[in-house]
């Protein structure tokens, strides 16, 4: 991998696709290489966002779609802006936990159901407030039931944990439609293989990309 050039990716995903395992295993790849780095996370990543993180992701919040929505984007804004433009103009990799593909997946065709007006007013969102894309988004592709049963077994779900099969069928529409519209940026990957395998394709598609 390319030392010299700092790179801003994201990690997606539905519930229980093992997107924690696989940042362990890449951020360890990076550290092995001494390539410098950081791991933030959607929402969240800077005071501001963890903040309305934990306003998102309670069961006793009362949210409406639409302020969800802002909600997710006045966390990103700040999280953004305090650290991750930050980190890359130190020169420091970004490895961060969700980003923008989430909310077209969540919010866009989990909350709307692929609504195009309401698809058109996140785009809008996107390019109006976010002034950095990822280099490179790794999409964790498994069936959302496989997904479902697999996070049943942690903890107590939170908020979106919480939402019914179909909540969940919706949102992997989404990461579908993000893939076939930016399958420059986005790189899919068989989340049902072995964790080892699963960074072993991400680290080899970041040497491709350096390549081309």
């Amino acid at each position: 991998m390319n030392i010299l050039s700092p790179k801003f990716i994201s990690i997606e995903g539905t519930e229980g696709v093992g997107k924690t395992t696989a940042i362990d295993g890449f951020c360890q790849k990076l550290s092995s290489q001494g390539i410098a780095h950081i791991r933030t996370r959607e929402p969240g990543g800077s005071k501001l966002a963890e903040c309305l993180r934990e306003i998102l992701l309670s069961n006793k919040s009362d949210i409406d779609d639409d302020t969800e929505l802002l909600l997710m984007f006045a966390a990103r804004s700040d999280h953004v802006h305090k650290v991750i433009l930050p980190a890359l103009a130190d020169g420091k990799w970004v490895v961060c936990d969700r980003f923008i593909d989430s909310t077209v997946a969540y919010q866009g065709f989990g909350r709307y159901g692929g609504n195009p007006s309401k698809l058109a007013k996140i785009q809008y969102l996107i390019d109006g407030f976010v002034p950095r894309l990822p280099d490179v988004t790794f999409w964790l592709d498994l069936d959302p039931v496989i997904g479902i049963q697999r996070a049943g077994k942690r903890s107590v779900a939170d908020r979106f944990e919480s939402n019914d099969s179909s909540f969940f069928y919706r949102t992997y529409q989404g990461f579908i439609h993000q893939h076939q519209h930016h399958a420059h940026r986005i790189h899919r990957i068989h989340a049902n293989q072995s964790p080892n395998d699963i960074v072993s394709d991400m680290i080899r598609h970041i040497n491709q990309t350096d390549k081309s």
